[in-house]
């Protein structure tokens, strides 16, 4: 492995970045598709009921999903720095290193959960007539987590060292099979509830071997071999750094729609149905937002791992251009699709739930360009190995969130979460902003002084 054979740190930067780009927006869509296939098959196969309960349960799952994959994000910034420098040694001791100490958090949080997964719904103000459908949704997916942390894990590789493509395609194997086993496990086997999680479990587990197949085959370099098995304070203490950091972001702004979700269920199963519509639809919204802050994240820590300051500069210029653009793109098609797109998740008979899920994402329209903004900042952050920025920017953007939305839901129902998400965004943008021109000695674009 030589720099010069890595496409990312040569050539016209727009054309790298959207290369890097596409594919992890496919593959954030596919992931969004993927949830959304088995919210689809729940309420077509077992219910009005189970369907809200899936929301519920997805708010939950997604906090220790994005633990995970926050952590392997983090890492993910020391590998592509480390392929960016070409240490091939640094980077398997990393990979062995986030490998042993990854299971270790995974298996221990798989454990602490499934003991607090009936006291965490309740918390939150679960429905009596929801809870055994939640329960029995959570304990398989939390038995599971291991095989979500390395399919994470071997996807963060690859994506790290620029095969954007090849993850993509293997995102697709697993969402292929997650909708075979969903129809197998829920249309066809009795198995309920229960079958969709087995169906999410087992779809994780083929994209994490496909990954490491791969990596094994055409990345032999960077795959941990015996000598590379040790013990190492420096590194650990970088990836604890950098993983928890980036786990803790990631896991702040699900805690704060887990909050959030509590705050809707006192509103009754309509409106929670109607929230759980809405967080399905911003959530494919949202996904280009996620790919081009990755991708930003990638193309800076390879180039200053490799000490190109120009092209670490117009890279993070090119990226504000980029995501902007898609920002205020996507928010106009959401503002037209949107009473269409609530028809997918929510029968016509359903007008309550439609009613409140339509005023919701109208209001939410007009803050996309923030949301965006702010995409582009948690990348740059990311990219430039400034971990807590988002992470304490994100706990600014929650703290808001819940407490306007506590504050206003009585009067303005559901269209006060959106109203509150829009105000929390100013926040999050107005930190992130302050950071990087007041609190840091070099504007946005310049390669900081600790440049490897």
């Amino acid at each position: 492995m030589t720099k010069a054979q890595n496409p990312i740190l040569e050539g016209n930067i727009r054309k790298q970045l959207i290369l890097i780009t596409l594919p992890l927006i496919a593959g954030e869509l596919l992931q969004q598709l993927y949830n959304t296939v088995d919210s689809l098959i729940i309420g077509k196969y077992l219910g009005t009921e189970a369907f809200a309960a899936s929301g519920i349960s997805g708010s939950i799952m997604n906090l220790f999903i994005f633990v995970l994959s926050g952590f392997c994000v983090g890492v993910s910034v020391i590998f592509s720095s480390e392929y960016g420098v070409g240490n091939e040694s640094r980077f398997r001791k990393t990979n062995y290193t986030a490998i042993v100490f990854g299971s270790i958090f995974t298996v221990a949080l798989s454990i602490l959960f499934i003991v607090l997964t009936r006291p965490v719904l309740r918390l939150v103000a679960t429905p009596d007539e929801l809870m055994g459908y939640c329960c029995d949704y959570l304990m398989v997916i939390l038995a599971g987590l291991i095989a979500t942390y390395f399919n994470n894990l071997f996807t963060g590789i690859l994506r790290s060292v620029g095969a954007t493509k090849i993850s993509l395609l293997f995102l697709m194997v697993s969402l292929v099979s997650n909708v075979a086993l969903d129809l197998l496990l829920v249309a066809v086997l009795p198995l309920g509830i229960i079958g969709a999680a087995v169906a999410t479990v087992l779809a994780q587990l083929i994209s994490a071997g496909c990954s490491y197949l791969y990596i094994r085959r055409h990345y032999p370099e960077l795959m941990c071999k015996k000598e590379d098995a040790g013990l190492y304070p420096s590194l650990l203490k970088q990836i604890f750094s950098y993983g928890i950091s980036s786990a803790l972001h990631m896991s702040s702004l699900y805690i704060g729609k887990f909050m959030v979700q509590g705050i809707v269920n006192t509103c009754g199963t309509p409106v929670i149905a109607a929230y759980t519509a809405t967080t399905r639809i911003e959530a494919f919204i949202n996904s280009p937002g996620n790919g081009f802050a990755q991708a930003a994240s990638i193309f800076i820590a390879q180039n200053r791992g490799a000490g190109k300051a120009e092209r670490v500069r117009r890279g993070t210029r090119e990226s504000l251009v980029l995501i902007l653009v898609s920002g205020v793109v996507l928010a106009v098609i959401m503002y037209m699709v949107s009473p269409f797109a609530l028809r997918l998740f929510l029968d016509s008979s359903e007008t309550a739930s439609l009613t409140a899920g339509t005023a919701y994402l109208k209001i939410i329209f007009f803050f996309y360009g923030l949301s965006y903004l702010g995409y582009f900042f948690v990348g740059t952050s990311r990219g430039y190995e400034k971990m807590s920025v988002p992470f304490v920017a994100t706990t600014i953007q929650i703290t808001v969130r819940v407490l306007c939305s506590w504050l206003m839901i009585g009067r303005l129902g559901l269209s006060a979460v959106a109203w509150a998400t829009g105000i929390g965004w100013m926040f999050v943008v107005g930190y992130h902003y302050l950071h990087f021109r007041i609190y840091t000695k070099e504007p946005i674009g310049q390669l900081p002084n600790d440049t490897p």
